[in-house]
């Protein structure tokens, strides 16, 4: 089941390259902690979920920096968005 909203709606992920796909949570915080565009979280894996962010300028050069621990973000501001990805992944 993908969990759409507005801007998805119409839209199959199997022929979308217009969006980046992670299950990392950590690094999905980031990603939204830096403003990039949570799309839609895609729960067909019943062991995890796909989190779907819209691709933009600069998003593979920040997932890279992540991944090299070389990011920074604001602590306040990531525990947020980790919070908030949270009650997303567990309210339903």
């Amino acid at each position: 089941m993908v969990e759409n909203d507005e801007k998805y709606r119409g839209t199959s992920l199997d022929q979308q390259t217009d969006f980046f796909y992670t299950y990392d949570l950590g690094c999905s915080a980031a990603l939204v902690s830096a403003g990039f565009s949570l799309v839609s979280l895609d729960r067909e894996n019943l062991r995890k979920v796909q989190f779907i962010f819209r691709r933009s300028d600069g998003i593979d050069e920040f997932v890279d920096a992540y991944w090299a621990d070389s990011l920074e973000v604001r602590a306040r501001t990531y525990f947020d968005a980790l919070k908030m990805l949270k009650n997303r992944l567990y309210s339903e």
